[in-house]
């Protein structure tokens, strides 16, 4: 009973917690235009289409066949026998025959119905695939999006670091001509200032990367102008967070398809050795009936069929075992992927719980290094510091800012990991 109450209750927290994504509706919007967009989506999609043809064919069978024939044979010699001095003829020349057929399997001991079973299978697996494939690309998307967000947020931080050495070069300029500072101090400065200029040139260099990949993935050539990391996923213990990846998420909906796909097999295969029933029907004209042989008459027929297997080998017995070996396959890996799960879950928890408590520790850090930034700014200006305490501050500061903007950009990508792992569809 209690682990009936616990399973109920993570169902409920999970269904609660899917619902408290939050996603800007930017995000979501490029989500759903991948989706119509990218081509591997549309090949998923096409797999369904052609997973319920394949059922409607295999619906059909329930129907009868019904052919026409027709045919014409010359036969020689002339079937024909002395009868009270005449000749009587038994067979025509000229053999003339057209009807009309019908089969119908009156009795297939349930074969028809599971290969329509089968069939839906089948019609199932390909939509669960199709699922799967849209969380992956939106897990694409998103982590491209929030690449642009990072990198923009990192130009930010490389402006700021810029303008803050470009006015420190100007005052040393000023000092230079005043003769209270050497030139090789102007120099170095000047130098950092092109250190950073590189710097920058490379984040927008990989910022354009992930322009051309967002392009690539969703169609558009607009560029998102996002700049804060606002995707959130509430978090819980690894029991609930476990319970609702094996409910939601797609690929473990494909494992158990395949189970009863394989279980499916094993059912037909099962009918094997089951007889079968069938009924054939028949009308037409021919000749060739005694005594008027070369008249054309009409003519049917009908009756039932039976067939039932014998002997074939021992191949249906085989055929059931290799099913059923099948199924305890499927059912392994199940297994096998509620335990990778349950490690990638745990890994990205433990990143998320990472991450919040690194952004914690560096407000301190920033703080810290921006009084010393501003003490030797003051400390050059009025003659007391040097080029060297305003380098060496700034890069302080940057390192800090670069910093915590890694760890909440980590922060992001764990969250957007759990929400991969566990189905949730945040773009809904």
């Amino acid at each position: 009973m209690k682990a009936i109450l616990t399973i109920f209750s993570a169902l409920l927290v999970c269904s609660s917690a899917s619902s408290q994504i939050a996603a800007q509706p930017l995000l979501k919007d490029l989500i759903r235009q991948s989706f119509t967009y990218f081509p591997a989506i549309k090949e998923k999609e096409q797999s369904v289409v052609t997973a319920r043809e394949r059922m409607q064919l295999t619906e059909l069978n329930k129907y009868p066949d019904v052919s026409a024939d027709a045919g014409y044979t010359f036969v020689q010699p002339k079937i024909e026998l002395p009868i009270n001095g005449e000749k009587f003829q038994f067979a025509p020349v000229h053999n003339i025959t057209t009807s009309v057929n019908a089969n119908y399997a009156l009795f297939d001991f349930g074969r028809l119905k599971a290969a329509i079973e089968r069939s839906k299978k089948d019609i199932q697996l390909a939509e669960h695939q199709v699922d799967y494939s849209k969380c992956q690309l939106a897990f694409q998307v998103a982590t491209v999006y929030y690449n642009i967000t990072y990198l923009r947020k990192a130009v930010v931080i490389e402006d700021s670091v810029l303008a803050y050495l470009q006015e420190n070069k100007n005052l040393l300029t000023t000092q230079v001509s005043n003769g209270t500072a050497l030139k090789i101090d102007l120099l170095s400065i000047q130098s950092a200032i092109d250190n950073e200029n590189n710097r920058r040139i490379d984040l927008l260099n990989s910022l354009q990367k992930q322009y051309n990949l967002m392009e690539f993935t969703t169609g558009t050539t607009a560029h998102p102008t996002n700049q804060v990391f606002d995707f959130t996923v509430p978090t819980q213990n690894l029991l609930a967070t476990l319970t609702q990846a094996q409910q939601e998420n797609p690929e473990f909906s494909i494992a158990r398809d395949r189970i009863q796909q394989s279980t499916a097999e094993l059912s037909i295969s099962k009918l094997a050795d089951k007889p079968m029933v069938g009924l054939r029907a028949g009308a037409g004209i021919r000749n060739g009936y005694v005594p008027y042989v070369n008249d054309l008459r009409f003519n049917y027929l009908a009756g039932l069929s039976f067939t039932v297997p014998i002997y074939n080998g021992g191949k249906a017995k085989q055929q059931q075992k290799f099913q059923q070996q099948q199924i305890v396959q499927q059912e392994l890996a199940m297994e096998t992927l509620s335990n990778q799960y349950k490690k990638d879950l745990m890994q990205a928890l433990a990143d998320i719980n990472s991450a919040q408590e690194r952004i914690k520790n560096t407000e301190g850090q920033i703080q810290q290094t921006k009084a010393a930034e501003k003490l030797a700014y003051q400390q050059l200006k009025n003659g007391v510091g040097t080029h060297l305490e305003i380098t060496l501050a700034s890069n302080r500061v940057q390192q800090a800012s670069f910093t915590r903007l890694q760890y909440e950009y980590q922060l992001c990508l764990a969250q957007l990991e759990l929400a991969r792992l566990t189905g949730a569809k945040y773009w809904e």
